[in-house]
């Protein structure tokens, strides 16, 4: 492995990024480890941490604010029983299942200047995600507000969440789920960034040609995170399960 830009290790200037790697059986309980973590950064601080799941099965998440309605072919989804939740992040709806990583990286703000508002996190961060992936995919780079693009093709997609002391920003790459079956689950986007230029999901989402052993690997590598024997704050699992169920039901 190369290795990582100065830049990059100034990042945990605080300590190494703890690694978790940890996917838990359902979809609701995944998306509330990232609230849960968030919690504990929030409220006890620690080193920043970098987390990696990826689940069996396919759903839709939907974004703090998204709409149900103009995001999410509903019937396609009760047809095939594929559960819909709301996130704690912004951002748009996804589908996210087996193909598609899932990573999430929880830290103080802090921790770096360029933590310090949205549109720098989403450079910083994504930058350097873009940098430990361009072994496979040469052309990949920042996109959009919070899009990794190869070719003008979305390969991840991004959000984060903010709180007084604490930042969660977490996102996908599509290493291989097809963007027909997304196609079925989730309507054309009516807001959408410019390089997309109104092309439907068949033509602007893409899977890249990589593992998923060999991603984290590559990311991890890129943040210094390495695993630790700390575990993860299990006791505020079931607030977050509660808080995921609440904001995904009308």
């Amino acid at each position: 492995m190369d290795n990582p830009p100065t830049s990059i290790q100034s990042a945990s200037a605080g300590g190494r990024f703890r690694l978790l790697d940890l996917t838990l059986p359902s979809p609701v309980e995944n998306l509330a480890v990232d609230e849960a973590l968030l919690d504990e950064m929030e409220e006890r601080g620690g080193h920043p941490l970098l987390r990696f799941w990826e689940s069996d099965r396919c759903f839709v998440v939907l974004g703090r604010s998204s709409r149900t309605t103009d995001e999410v072919n509903v019937s396609e989804c009760e047809r095939d029983g594929i559960p819909i939740f709301r996130r704690i992040s912004g951002g748009g709806t996804v589908l996210q299942g087996p193909g598609c990583l899932s990573y999430a990286f929880v830290a103080r703000r802090d921790l770096h200047p360029s933590l310090g508002d949205i549109r720098a996190t989403n450079r910083f961060i994504l930058d350097r995600i873009a940098s430990a992936l361009r072994r496979w995919e040469p052309e990949i780079a920042f996109c959009g507000i919070s899009d990794l693009a190869a070719g003008g093709m979305k390969i991840s997609g991004n959000a984060q969440r903010r709180t007084k002391r604490a930042l969660l920003f977490h996102g996908t790459i599509l290493h291989g789920m097809r963007a027909d079956l997304i196609a079925r689950y989730l309507k054309h986007p009516a807001q959408q960034p410019d390089y997309r230029a109104n092309r439907p999901h068949e033509a602007f989402l893409r899977t890249i040609a990589a593992k998923a052993p060999d991603l984290k690997h590559a990311i991890a590598g890129a943040w210094n995170a390495v695993s630790s024997v700390a575990g993860w704050p299990e006791f505020r699992l079931q607030a977050g399960i509660r808080n995921v169920l609440e904001r995904s039901h009308p």
